[in-house]
């Protein structure tokens, strides 16, 4: 039997972000960066994140304010110059081009239409 302090958190299921208009977010989530969409209503939308699915949320009342965003969804990639040069063919605008983050990893990164930040970090490609 388990008791309340045996309870652990242990997976991140759902990584949920508001929007503003719920429409122009799928459309950027699933057209631009390719995610699956795995069900969309006139609220919520669910995309498949590779392991985490991102959550989209109709917020009428949310104000964006890009400087004072504190999370970044950050996309794991193979080749970051490949994706890169994908992205911006669908696009997507980068505030940054890739960079070195860690010794062998690569980071760039952009804002979604409301304003959050997002980022692919990986190697180079072979």
């Amino acid at each position: 039997m388990t008791t309340k302090t045996d309870v652990k958190l242990t997976r991140v299921g759902y990584l949920m972000l508001p929007v503003l208009d719920l429409a122009r977010s799928l459309a950027f989530y699933r057209d631009s960066l390719g995610l699956p969409v795995h069900f969309a209503s006139d609220e919520f939308a669910f995309l498949n994140g590779g392991g985490v699915a991102l959550a989209l949320r109709h917020a009428k009342d949310f104000k964006a304010e890009p400087e004072a965003s504190t999370i970044e969804v950050v996309f794991e990639v193979e080749d970051i110059d490949a994706a890169y040069e994908s992205l911006r063919s669908r696009g997507v605008s980068f505030r940054i081009a890739p960079r070195e983050a860690t010794g062998d990893k690569f980071v760039a990164d952009f804002r979604d239409p409301d304003g959050h930040v997002l980022s692919i970090f990986g190697p180079k490609g072979k």
